[in-house]
């Protein structure tokens, strides 16, 4: 016996480019369940530490989290508890491989989920962030561990003087530091036709409004946004750009 159709489909695409740094430490992937179909992760690290720390950092949370993903099963309706682990153990591995380096690895991490009942759900550590777009609007999105984001909550900073703010790197929570990342999951109780969810780096998100990202996602497919994307985003680096990276899920109801 076949099993129906699903009602939606996801269309998928991951861009990661290495900036002008002369290392590349972002890591970036789209993982479809093994077993459920319609449960598709989305994730990207931003690794910091050394020349090498900062990569061996990455890997070390995208390889954990492909293992967490793949002993999850959707049907226990445990998708938070999942996120939490992949953040802890993430973590966890971070600081093991740092016992043995002389590098200090650290690296952030935002992921998101999409089930098979179209619910999204949303993790993050640092200043890699989750966006979710209706269309072109912007519904939700993470909010940094990050110095200035702090000054943003109290007050003292505006959104657009964040950008160029001297301590825009600092970051308050991520993977590896002695202090256990912040672990906050969100999520969204069912996305729509036509919703669009990127996951992506700091050396991404920088030069873009939510206005514009909105605007770019919704008015063309995953891989050609991600393709814009990264285009605009080296443009405005002027060559001083960060490693990129960007993972893009958008729902698209069945014909």
């Amino acid at each position: 016996m076949t099993a129906a159709p699903l009602p939606f489909r996801l269309v998928a695409a991951t861009a990661l480019h290495r900036g002008d740094r002369a290392y590349q430490q972002d890591q970036v992937a789209i993982v479809a369940h093994a077993r459920d179909e319609g449960c598709v992760m989305g994730i990207v690290a931003d690794g910091m530490g050394g020349k090498s720390g900062g990569r061996k950092a990455a890997d070390q949370v995208l390889m954990t989290a492909r293992q967490v993903f793949d002993r999850f099963v959707p049907a226990l309706d445990e998708t938070d508890q999942m996120l939490r682990s992949l953040v802890m153990e993430s973590h966890l591995m971070i600081k093991l491989t740092a016992l043995s380096a002389e590098e200090e690895p650290h690296s952030t991490v935002a992921a998101f989920v999409v089930m098979p009942d179209r619910s999204c759900h949303v993790v993050h550590a640092g200043d890699s962030r989750v966006y979710l777009f209706r269309g072109s609007e912007l519904i939700r999105r993470t909010s940094d561990h990050s110095f200035v984001q702090r000054l943003i909550d109290e007050g003292k900073l505006t959104e657009e003087a964040a950008a160029t703010h001297p301590q825009s790197n600092l970051l308050t929570g991520c993977l590896g530091t002695e202090a256990d990342p912040p672990v906050t999951p969100w999520h969204i109780d069912e996305l729509e036709p036509g919703d669009t969810v990127i996951a992506c780096s700091d050396g991404l998100w920088h030069y873009f409004t939510p206005r514009e990202l909105g605007a770019i996602l919704n008015a063309l497919l995953p891989r050609e946004a991600g393709e814009m994307l990264v285009t605009k985003a080296r443009q405005r680096a002027r060559g001083g750009g960060d490693n990129l990276s960007l993972a893009i899920i958008r729902v698209e109801g069945m014909k």
